[in-house]
């Protein structure tokens, strides 16, 4: 992760009082799940540029510190190391803090002075949202440029890379850049790197003091930082509107009914979705299943509680994501009857596997999605030709329903993380690829409210082997 800030003008040199990092030499600064270094490749009267550089161990993110009691923060195969996330906020809190806040003793009326600045951010994940950095950087009086690649210029039709190189200048307090830097960073990333609590109302208050409230997408900016904490988004608008909303009386509890609303929504697709997977499993006669790609294992729970299902194994890439599975499950104060029925265990989607095999049904619930569609073949043959259970179930979103979403700008992804959504007839037209190709027949089904026009939220095939 890289972020430069240049500084064009006279006595340029100050930066480094203005960073209190010395433009002589570099320094290093050892992080969490890494090590930090600030150096300056270009020192001179009229132009100095001061970078911080993050070199991230991608081997400590996975399995976490020597010594740690506690797990890795996130998978094996992940853009985490080498793309500019909250780990770059971090950092520029923890080594740029002074020049945060304005103090700078030995040049005060330089940092509390507008200067001609520029600041550049590489690998920042926009997932193709074209009007995102502008939306977040020109309300405040940024120039902004932004640079994309393809993927793989040998692979054309996998399309364009979801990351972006950003350039922002101005002419603005050094520590107003930063403090804008390190509040919208986590905005394009959407999933920190550490644990989220209260407190971080606190600091986003703090952060973007003087500026926030007046954003015309502050409402954007503050739901997606506390994009995993909708009760923190509200509370911290609550605080920015207040001025806002002085003259209006609300209902005590109405400003919520929307937030719970919504929820209930949201958990009640989910629980019609793991309902019906259940149902089919259970209509297929199988007594084994593979839960693959299985999260939290909230489908895993449900089998196991069916005197049908003798075994079920839940499958992830994530080891992280299972060892919090296994809490969930209370895995070590389990009743005997269930534990004896559970394996959890640690296998790629995408590669051929003999464990997947021997089993009665394979479950793969809203994962398909998230696989690189070059992918996708390996993804087939790993499940249809090689583990070839007798039965598979597999849900996937439909695009087309997304319109039903207000808050989903148009022709968005219904998460960050999804890699595509089919439509129904792109999902149909999958279906009879799989069938064709492996030697399934197919039925497909919707999930969740029925839209005349478009259909339902979730779409599931059920594939059973001919003969």
């Amino acid at each position: 992760m890289l972020l430069t800030i240049t500084y064009e003008g006279r006595g340029t040199q100050d930066l480094g009082y203005l960073l209190h990092k010395n433009p002589e030499r570099a320094q290093q600064f050892e992080l969490s799940y890494g090590k930090a270094y600030v150096f300056y490749p270009e020192v001179s009267d009229e132009r100095t540029t001061a970078a911080l550089l993050l070199d991230i161990d991608p081997l400590d993110l996975a399995r976490g510190k020597a010594g740690s009691r506690e797990g890795g923060l996130f998978d094996y195969v992940n853009d985490r190391p080498y793309a500019s996330t909250s780990f770059m906020s971090t950092a520029i809190a923890r080594i740029f803090g002074t020049a945060m806040s304005g103090r700078c003793d030995k040049r005060q009326e330089l940092a509390d002075t507008p200067l001609k600045l520029t600041a550049r951010l590489y690998s920042l994940k926009d997932n193709g949202d074209r009007s995102l950095a502008k939306e977040m950087f020109e309300p405040l009086g940024y120039m902004v440029e932004t640079t994309r690649t393809m993927l793989d210029s040998n692979f054309p039709e996998w399309g364009e890379s979801p990351y972006i190189d950003l350039t922002i200048s101005g002419t603005v307090k050094l520590s107003e850049l930063l403090n804008h830097i390190y509040v919208l960073i986590p905005v394009f990333d959407k999933q920190k790197h550490y644990y989220t609590s209260e407190d971080e109302i606190r600091k986003l208050l703090e952060h973007g003091e003087g500026w926030l409230a007046d954003h015309p997408c502050k409402e954007k900016i503050t739901r997606r930082y506390f994009a995993a904490k909708g009760s923190y988004a509200r509370k911290t608008l609550d605080i920015l509107l207040a001025d806002e909303n002085a003259g209006d009386e609300v209902p005590e509890g109405e400003e919520n009914a929307d937030a719970a609303e919504e929820k209930e929504t949201r958990l009640s697709l989910n629980t019609q979705r793991m309902e019906a997977v259940k149902n089919a499993v259970l209509a297929s006669g199988a007594a084994s299943v593979i839960d693959l790609g299985c999260g939290e294992c909230r489908l895993t729970s449900l089998l196991l509680n069916e005197p049908q299902i003798t075994k079920v194994t839940a499958c992830d890439i994530s080891v992280s994501v299972l060892e919090k599975a296994a809490q969930r499950l209370h895995l070590d104060r389990m009743q005997t009857f269930r534990k004896n029925k559970l394996t959890l265990m640690q296998a790629s989607l995408t590669y051929r596997d003999k464990r997947f095999e021997g089993y009665g049904c394979a479950c793969v619930v809203e994962v398909i999605e998230h696989i690189e569609p070059m992918r996708i073949p390996a993804f087939e043959r790993a499940v249809f030709e090689f583990a070839a259970p007798k039965t598979v179930i597999l849900t996937t979103p439909n695009r087309e329903y997304n319109a039903n979403y207000e808050n989903l700008p148009k022709n968005t992804l219904r998460h960050g993380d999804h890699r595509f959504e089919w439509t129904r007839e792109e999902f149909r037209q999958w279906t009879e690829h799989i069938c064709e190709k492996f030697g399934y027949t197919c039925e497909i089904s919707g999930i969740g409210d029925v839209d005349e026009n478009l259909g339902t939220p979730t779409q599931m095939g059920v594939f059973r082997k001919n003969g």
